[in-house]
């Protein structure tokens, strides 16, 4: 491997409390002679002292817009919205490839500044599946969630915590009424960590995956109390909820937690809201009577900062180790590439520093 410069940011989203990497996976990289400059970050849920110990360099936050141009810029959610040029190779999360809202805009700071976007949701292998996701954690996440508001204790505004207190706050209670549960996307990642917290909650939910909605049967799903979806579509496919289905005569759903949250993208399956909710406000009222309530965060496991960013950060270290312009890598620089080229901003330069 050639002599990589990793620059780990802090995150501009105030919620976001996980990192990519651990210290104990920066030590890793470190002994395997990358070099590795962590930003300062109160929110982060290891303190800076950590990754400093394990021989990283520390910088002020922000400050990788001024990082060696060489530098590799690594974080999760989105950039702050200057610079207006991305000069630096960055991972992170963009969603910026199916025409989100602001999708247009961020590809343009690439073109601008001559920088590379590798999006963390397309490093994939040779077949296509991802090779390092938060997937178990926000279905686990979103299925809590949507558990705890039907039986009426969640509380707002949410605050990071340990799976040892969440569990401990979804245990069923001798005054807890029976609900039905629906998991739509059952058997990927996310799907599989929505049925362990219902399981958890002492349910067992309705599993449906891609047999069950080729052809929907949308009345049935009606007749759950609760639904999570834990698909992400990569290909247009109907909509598993529409605004009608809402005001259907009879509807048992009351709670409803989409934890991909795919606002604003045309391949959206549950096109019924146009804003996710937050940590402050995480409930947010479709139907008055009967009621209906939506979860959408699209940061679910953050909620979680240790669990979730010690799995991630594991998936991720080897391929850190092998990071450069081919393989999985090399994967995702093709789908920026692609992405810039559709939206006419790749005029031929190179991305490859």
């Amino acid at each position: 491997m050639t002599e990589l410069h990793l620059w780990l940011r802090h995150e501009a989203r105030t919620t976001e409390r996980r990192t990519p990497i651990v210290p104990d996976d920066a030590r890793r990289l470190v002994g395997h002679g990358v070099e590795l400059t962590v930003e300062e970050s109160p929110q982060r849920v290891f303190p800076i002292e950590e990754y400093e110990a394990a021989g990283c360099r520390v910088a002020p936050a922000g400050s990788w817009m001024t990082a060696p141009r060489d530098a590799v810029v690594l974080g999760l959610k989105e950039l702050p919205g200057e610079p207006a040029g991305l000069t630096h190779r960055h991972i992170f999360f963009g969603h910026a490839y199916k025409g989100q809202p602001g999708a247009a805009e961020l590809l343009g700071r690439f073109a601008a500044g001559g920088g590379a976007l590798f999006d963390l949701e397309y490093l994939v292998d040779d077949a296509g599946r991802r090779l390092a996701a938060f997937g178990f954690w926000a279905g686990y996440l979103g299925a809590a969630l949507a558990v705890l508001r039907h039986r009426g204790r969640l509380r707002a505004p949410l605050t990071p915590t340990t799976k040892e207190d969440l569990d401990a706050t979804l245990q069923p209670v001798a005054d807890d009424a029976g609900f039905t549960g629906l998991v739509i996307g059952a058997l990927g990642r996310s799907g599989r960590g929505a049925r362990a917290a219902f399981a958890t909650a002492g349910a067992d939910p309705t599993c449906w995956d891609l047999a069950e909605t080729r052809d929907l049967d949308r009345p049935a799903l009606l007749r759950h109390d609760v639904m999570v979806n834990a698909v992400l579509a990569t290909t247009p496919v109907p909509p598993f909820l529409r605004e009608q289905d809402l005001d259907t005569p009879g509807r048992g759903l009351r709670t409803l937690c989409d934890v991909t949250c795919d606002v604003g993208s045309p391949l959206n399956v549950l096109p019924v809201y146009d804003e996710t909710t937050t940590w402050d406000e995480p409930v947010r009222r479709l139907r008055d009577a009967p009621p209906l309530d939506l979860i959408a965060i699209d940061n679910l496991p953050s909620l979680l900062p240790l669990e979730s960013s010690t799995d991630f950060s594991a998936a991720l270290l080897p391929h850190l180790l092998d990071f450069g312009v081919s393989g999985a890598w090399g994967r995702c620089l093709d789908r920026f590439r692609d992405a810039s080229r559709a939206l006419g901003l790749d005029k031929g330069e190179s991305h490859d520093h």
